[in-house]
């Protein structure tokens, strides 16, 4: 009998070497996979059985032997699972932790960004998208609106570093989005937290409504330890209600509600907040991609997150979301 086949998500993002300052009392800086490690192990732990891994990912050479064997890890990686060598220095972060959920980010390395000729031969087979905007620079606008114009499936976009630039000296600074309807065309998914909204609108409500008038089905913005608020089309309670199209006068009948946190996840250790909101976000697009509401996915995301905050760094981080031993 033929196995049915999997169905296929499409990643998008960058692999980053972390050195993290500020993250324990030890005085050693620590130094692990960042970037788009987070949420792949978030979509491996969280995926249904039925969904496997394909990395649309470009490494620096540098760092390709160790990303790839950190891709052969993940349970759910697609069989042709394989990251693109580029000749440039992979991008390495050095973060300094000011506060439990603030920090700052020196950027090094050069990966270069998709284009659309480079991008479009791999979509052939994909069924999803999870865009993570790691670096920012991932997909210019323009290469962006082609995929969505030629892509039929739904597309989840995380904006992260697209709200970030960098002065000379490599820090990441805040950068507004002077473009933010066009961005939000491309998706039908969108994940900001707190920061992002302030530089895409000047209030939450301002956000919501560019954002569903440009086709958004449901806008996400996560707020840390108090939870995430989200702004939902007319009749949006699942993936499957894509196929209605966003009203662009009915903004009246928007939902839009707090989902907190569970008081019970919380706990005094501050632990580690790296990546939660990429975790976040990969467990609840995995559970929308399973049928899932929204607003219980978001509740699972909730539990993924507050879980990573008690993990150190991305490796063995799937089996820890899972509640598996790593292998040793």
């Amino acid at each position: 009998m033929t196995p049915l086949r999997r169905r296929r998500l499409g990643v998008i993002g960058t692999f980053v070497w972390d050195v993290i300052h500020g993250r324990d009392i030890r005085t050693e800086p620590v130094q692990e996979w960042g970037g788009i490690t987070y949420a792949l192990s978030a979509l491996d732990a969280a995926l249904s059985d039925d969904w496997e891994i394909v990395p649309l990912i470009k490494v620096g050479a540098d760092l390709y032997p160790q990303a790839g064997e950190f891709i052969a890890s993940l349970k759910r990686a697609a069989r042709d699972a394989a990251l693109i060598e580029v000749p440039q220095p992979n991008n390495r972060v050095e973060l300094r932790y000011v506060s439990d959920e603030r920090r700052t980010e020196v950027l090094t390395g050069g990966v270069p960004p998709w284009s659309w000729i480079g991008l479009r031969p791999l979509l052939a087979d994909l069924d999803a998208l999870y865009v993570n905007f790691i670096a920012g620079w991932e997909l210019d606008l323009e290469t962006m609106q082609l995929l969505r114009q030629q892509f039929q499936g739904p597309i989840y976009c995380d904006l992260h570093s697209k709200l970030l630039g960098i002065d000379p000296s490599g820090l990441r600074i805040p950068e507004a989005m002077a473009d933010a309807a066009a961005w939000c065309r491309c998706c039908d998914v969108l994940q900001v937290n707190e920061d992002e909204m302030n530089l895409m609108a000047a209030d939450p409500m301002a956000l919501a409504a560019t954002a569903l008038a440009s086709g958004v089905h449901l806008l996400c913005v996560t707020l840390g330890s108090k939870g995430a608020v989200y702004f939902a089309a007319p009749g949006f309670t699942r993936l499957a209600d894509l196929a209605t199209p966003v009203s662009q006068n009915a903004f009246s009948a928007v939902s839009t509600a707090l989902v907190p946190i569970d008081v019970s996840l919380l706990d005094d250790d501050p632990g580690d907040p790296t990546g939660c909101g990429d975790v976040w976000g990969a467990t609840q697009f995995s559970h929308l991609l399973a049928g899932t509401t929204f607003t219980d996915a978001m509740r699972l995301a909730h539990r993924a997150a507050a879980r990573n905050v008690r993990h150190r760094g991305a490796t063995g981080l799937a089996h820890y979301l899972r509640g598996e031993l790593a292998p040793s």
